[in-house]
């Protein structure tokens, strides 16, 4: 890339009312490809996963229907958090995101802990889904003979490729996946309001509140097993954030993303929080499993043909629809990174269809890492993997919010000027947001047998960003000084 091209991307930066907002020389270069359709779709692709469709089972049995209050709960802060990223979206919308404002407000060291953060929470979310992938296609006895690490890689493979072609290709994926969710989850929640009227008996039960008053209330187990699914809770939501990465690849990101943020929240109310709320009315928890989708469960007990097959279908295109994301994120994420020198050069490249393929192959490198597991230890990939990922995600959600307080003292000094579409109750919010995060990082002791092993990561992955960060420090400086691009820029 040449100087001239990093000028031309500094005077096309968004403006404010008053005061230009500063480029990042990692946003030059990008297609402008994703549409209005595609953003939204993005949004709702986050907001719904394989956290409820398989996820919820376990859930309702151990929390009960109180859990319809942990995703109302979890899912206000989440929106608070893509609120907050909406707003500095508007001030200067770029793909690098949460770490490109992280640099600005917070210096060097914020935007390589968010980036490294986030790249640990998309790695090892990767190799979580191709797992999950793997096991799903395993339901299928077409499928029973192939080993699990080969489907893995086939996986990986797909959507790899689907990647490196254009954000396009990303984009078009990505909608009809979350379409094929959107309707899902539709379908249910009609057949499950038609069973409630109809008082049709689900399983030999008759579906109402006597489902949850006769089975020990909303907390059948107590408050503490309702606290401890918070983390599983949190990670359910991980994704939404994706919404500021894809903001730096769309023409009119101004008027796309206030919908689509603001949108997440009924999504919340009416996918999340009403499905379990259904789920809760048709059926006792204990009925519920962890390791069958609690869609399944009732629609197998009023007789739904083939409800394992669509239901399976569906929680297998959740999770490739989070590997592409995976994929798509962490690739513009590590190219802002590499362009101010702490994240490897090859990083920083793009293909002639202005894909940062360097950054995409460093995350499905990873993946081959899960795919290994898969062949090693099959019965333990999934497990080992998403504990690291909750501290990802958690550690990107509170860096936004902090970033967030940087940038609103920035404009209460006249540094900048706010957009209109603001966080609510500004100043109160961010510092609720983050202590809601790290208590729920204090709770997962009180789950010994997951969420205690997930906390004695934290000092190794501390370490590991310490030890990172000297490493690359000398060179984010000599950056800092004289912008240094890859020769093939």
């Amino acid at each position: 890339m040449s100087k001239e091209a990093v000028d031309s991307a500094t005077l096309d930066a968004p403006r404010t009312d008053a005061i230009q907002a500063p480029a990042d020389a990692g946003d030059a270069g990008y297609s402008k490809d994703l549409k209005a359709r595609h953003v939204n779709m993005i949004a709702i692709g986050g907001a719904i996963g394989t956290g409820l469709f398989l996820g919820a089972g376990g859930r309702l049995h151990s929390a009960g229907p109180a859990l319809a209050l942990a995703y109302l709960v979890c899912g206000i802060f989440a929106f608070f958090v893509v609120r907050a990223l909406g707003e500095m979206v508007l001030y200067r919308p770029s793909s690098g995101s949460f770490v490109s404002y992280a640099r600005e407000f917070l210096g060097e060291k914020g935007a390589f802990f968010a980036g490294w953060m986030y790249f640990l929470n998309w790695s090892t979310t990767c190799i979580a889904d191709i797992t999950a992938i793997a096991l799903y296609t395993h339901y299928w006895s077409f499928f029973t003979d192939i080993p699990q690490w080969v489907l893995a890689l086939i996986a990986l493979a797909i959507v790899l490729a689907v990647n490196l072609v254009s954000v396009k290709y990303f984009g078009e994926m990505e909608f009809w996946f979350s379409i094929i969710k959107v309707a899902a989850l539709s379908a249910f929640m009609i057949i499950g309001i038609w069973l409630l009227a109809s008082q049709h008996k689900v399983g030999g039960e008759t579906p109402g509140l006597n489902m949850i008053t006769d089975h020990g209330g909303l907390m059948p187990n107590g408050l503490m097993p309702v606290v401890i699914v918070m983390q599983g809770v949190v990670f359910a939501y991980a994704s939404l954030e994706l919404v500021g990465v894809a903001a730096g690849e769309t023409a009119e990101p101004h008027k796309i993303v206030p919908r689509a943020v603001n949108s997440i929240m009924w999504r919340v109310g009416l996918f999340y929080v009403g499905s379990v709320v259904l789920l809760a009315l048709l059926l006792p928890g204990v009925m519920y499993t962890a390791d069958q989708s609690p869609f399944v469960t009732v629609l197998s007990k009023i007789g739904v043909p083939a409800a394992g097959d669509v239901m399976n279908f569906v929680v297998l295109t959740a999770a490739m629809s989070s590997l592409n994301s995976g994929l798509y994120s962490t690739g513009r994420i590590l190219r802002s990174m590499a362009m101010s020198g702490s994240a490897p050069k090859f990083t920083a490249k793009m293909n002639r269809n202005q894909v940062p393929y360097g950054g995409i192959l460093l995350t499905a490198s990873l993946g081959v890492v899960g795919v290994g597991l898969n062949k090693v230890v099959p019965g333990k990939a999934f497990e080992i993997v998403l504990n690291v990922a909750s501290l990802g995600i958690i550690g990107t959600w509170i860096t936004i919010m902090v970033c967030h307080l940087a940038f609103v003292r920035s404009a209460k000094r006249g540094e900048i000027t706010r957009p209109k579409f603001q966080l609510p109750f500004s100043g109160v919010t961010e510092y609720v947001t983050i202590a809601f995060l790290l208590a729920v990082l204090g709770l997962m002791w009180k789950d010994a047998e997951v969420g205690r092993k997930t906390l004695f990561l934290i000092p190794v992955v501390g370490l590991a960003l310490v030890a990172g960060w000297y490493g690359v420090r000398r060179r984010v400086g000599r950056e800092a000084q004289g912008l240094t691009l890859p020769k093939d820029q």
